[in-house]
């Protein structure tokens, strides 16, 4: 009978992700936890076999990670946090590019079943639920990072009502009413939620969102820099913009200095997920964090579980944290 990790978590009394990083190394394990955890593996003779796995299951030991856009340093970073998680269990990531085409999206699902891939970690752009059949009817498990879910698929997600509030409680407490918001585009098939809830939050602040201030674009540095250009010719232009990520609002500040506009002296500006650029930049990006790092960590926990048999749809909800720099 195969010995699995869960296996292995269960005589130890601990969780699989314990497992997974007593055999990894890459994390702090109690000495007591490590014993406990090196016992169960010596009693049930656990091993990680790459080999055995792949004729045992018709999959290779690839982990297909399918992100829109590489050059954004959040990807390159869930990608190696990913990769650290997964690799020492004998599992290999593969990076896919999609340029957040839904042609693109498609083609990489579909290879990671010809290929029988080991799984899929994905930040979906312009798929839909019924895009991920194919994986499903295939066997191979799918770990989506977004902010909200796609069919039945496991979901790393972002809880970042309290980080936001925080933001709107820096800006407002500076005096800014007038906010606006450099948005994703408007076909991205999961909404955009980020927009929905800095909606929300305003009017709790007795602020607005018109829509004449929201602009629509792609997640990238070049619509960051269109997007503020249209915010600083409308009437009565917004003293506060908030951006779809920090990509966008490091566009944003290029298209700043090249207009004359004062960062943050004429309009404040707030990005979000704090890749690592955020903090080189002069001024210094305010950003809402959400961690590559423990998305991928999530991410990795989450598949593996799978392909350790677990069948019951389960959601990670990682903590945004507000983090206040020089751009407010």
């Amino acid at each position: 009978m195969r010995v699995t990790m869960a296996d292995v978590a269960r005589a130890a009394g601990v969780s699989t992700a314990t497992v997974s990083y007593v055999l990894s190394g890459k994390r702090a394990v109690a000495g007591g936890t490590r014993k406990a955890v090196e016992a169960a593996i010596a009693e049930l003779g656990f091993t990680v076999n790459t080999a055995a796995r792949s004729l045992r299951t018709g999959r290779s030991s690839i982990v297909a990670l399918v992100v829109p856009d590489l050059a954004n340093p959040f990807y390159a970073q869930l990608a190696a946090s990913l990769r650290e998680e997964l690799r020492p269990l004998g599992l290999h990531v593969m990076v896919c590019d999609t340029k957040a085409d839904r042609d693109e999206e498609r083609a990489y699902l579909r290879e990671a079943v010809q290929q029988r891939f080991a799984g899929v970690v994905i930040t979906p752009f312009r798929l839909t639920a019924k895009d991920f059949l194919l994986l499903s009817e295939a066997g191979i498990p799918a770990v989506v990072s977004a902010d909200l879910p796609f069919g039945e698929t496991d979901l790393v997600t972002p809880d970042a009502r309290a980080a936001m509030r925080a933001a709107l409680t820096e800006v407002t407490g500076a005096g800014r009413r007038r906010i606006a918001m450099i948005a994703g585009p408007r076909d991205a098939t999961g909404g955009d939620p980020r927009l929905e809830l800095l909606r929300a939050l305003a009017v709790q602040f007795g602020l607005s969102l018109p829509g004449r201030l929201v602009v629509r674009g792609e997640h990238t540095r070049e619509a960051g820099a269109a997007g503020f250009a249209h915010l600083m010719g409308v009437k009565h232009r917004p003293d506060a913009v908030f951006c779809a990520n920090d990509a966008v609002a490091i566009g944003a500040m290029d298209k700043a200095e090249e207009l004359g506009v004062g960062i943050p002296g004429d309009v404040a500006l707030i990005g979000h997920d704090d890749a690592s650029f955020a903090s080189l930049v002069r001024p210094r990006l305010t950003t809402v964090r959400y961690s590559a790092v423990d998305v991928g960590r999530a991410a990795a926990r989450l598949l593996v579980e799978r392909l350790d048999g677990r069948v019951t749809r389960r959601t990670v909800r990682v903590k945004a944290e507000f983090v206040p720099r020089e751009t407010v």
